[in-house]
């Protein structure tokens, strides 16, 4: 498909704030013309598409591409152009439904940042037979949720395996530090998936399991991640982390998409590390009450930080595993810049370019960054992303 596609990657949502900041990545990483990737801009308005081309100081003669979720046509037209489609424009259970039709119909690959587990897993029962028909490769989260932590227990496993020969059976996965904010877009779509569940009561069985998107397998009971506790293995206090409902569901289906490498009895939870003694408890208990995402101070769709926060953001996950014979090891997984922005958009301007040009033995169907990708991408992050993978113990 690469070589009859007039692009490798179409960024669909280059006006917004996201999409733009893809944009600037591809173009200040790897330019356009001559050996560089065939990558576009798209939009729904020409003009201003033309201004952000100029404002990221990307070249005059980067191709731009009009395109609205609202015209079926133009979106039709978008996804039979470009081996791999890579979208910003969420809310995706509002402006997502025509684009991954589109892409399905036309065997088109796919990328975009979704945290919307209840969407996902309609679109997994609505398009997962066809996609495996066409030949799409459908891969939602690839951002920061969930490529640090689907990609952390992936190549935590790997260790494992190489060392014990045998999976983890157990991990944890501990946000020791981050700096940053979280997305517009990540506030706008939990406001959307409440309102789906007023009209929907069914998703709450979806979004309550950590197997929401293993469609046909029910794993075993999984650690409590919404209590604050003492995390024996750091002595150190822990809170729950806003981002663990998605990222366990993804971590959980790259599992069960690979037929299971971490074991069915595998059991992952996700935690913030405040610190030890009664200070960490009350950290701990003052960010379980906490919601950043709600509340007027939430971040609006189309808002975000400055380059400077950008620039001064990080974080740092690490992953404990232990197999059911005792045996153990660590991984960290680092970012240079913030989570929400500056991290994501090279994460999923990486992932597209992984999948457009680096190949992968798998067929089409809705996949994890895990699953379809793996190694290839983390190669990816490490050497273009500011991302590190490093074994600590």
């Amino acid at each position: 498909m690469a070589d009859t596609r007039e692009f490798d990657v179409i960024i669909y949502g280059s006006t917004g704030y996201t999409g733009r900041l893809v944009a600037e990545y591809m173009a200040q990483q790897y330019g356009v013309g001559g050996d560089a990737p065939k990558w576009a801009m798209a939009g729904r308005s020409m003009e201003k598409l033309e201004q952000v081309r100029d404002l990221i100081n990307a070249p005059k003669d980067t191709p731009l591409v009009v395109a609205d979720s609202d015209d079926a046509a133009s979106i039709d037209m978008m996804a039979s152009r470009a081996t791999v489609i890579l979208t910003t424009v969420g809310p995706y259970q509002l402006y997502g439904d025509g684009l991954v039709a589109a892409c399905v119909k036309n065997g088109t690959h796919y990328v975009d940042l979704c945290g919307e587990p209840g969407w996902m897993r309609e679109k997994i029962d609505e398009h997962q037979e066809a996609a495996e028909q066409s030949g799409a490769q459908i891969c939602f989260s690839c951002g920061f949720d969930s490529i640090p932590f689907d990609l952390g227990v992936l190549a935590l496993q790997k260790e494992m395996d190489n060392r014990y020969g045998k999976p983890a059976t157990r991990i944890k996965g501990r946000v020791r530090a981050m700096e940053g904010t979280f997305s517009g877009g990540t506030a706008a779509s939990l406001k959307e998936t409440m309102k789906a569940i007023a009209k929907n009561p069914g998703l709450v069985k979806i979004l309550a399991s950590s197997f929401g998107l293993t469609p046909g397998f029910e794993g075993p009971d999984q650690p409590n991640m919404m209590i604050p506790k003492i995390d024996k293995t750091l002595d150190s206090w822990v809170a729950p982390f806003i981002m663990a409902p998605i990222n366990t569901k993804n971590v959980h289906r790259t599992n069960f998409l690979l037929d299971f490498p971490y074991s069915q009895d595998f059991k992952y939870d996700e935690m913030v590390v405040t610190s030890p003694g009664e200070m960490g408890k009350q950290a701990a208990e003052m960010l379980a009450k906490a919601n950043p995402l709600s509340g007027d101070d939430a971040p609006k769709p189309g808002e975000g930080p400055t380059k400077e926060e950008r620039e001064n953001g990080y974080y740092d996950v690490i992953f404990l595993g232990e197999s059911a014979d005792g045996e153990t090891a660590s991984l960290c997984v680092k970012g240079d810049k913030d989570p929400g922005y500056g991290s994501t958009s090279k994460m999923i301007a990486e992932a597209a370019l992984c999948i457009a040009q680096d190949g992968n033995n798998h067929g089409g169907g809705i996949w994890t960054p895990g699953a379809l990708m793996g190694k290839k991408l983390i190669k990816r992050l490490e050497a273009n992303a500011g991302l590190s993978f490093t074994v600590e113990s």
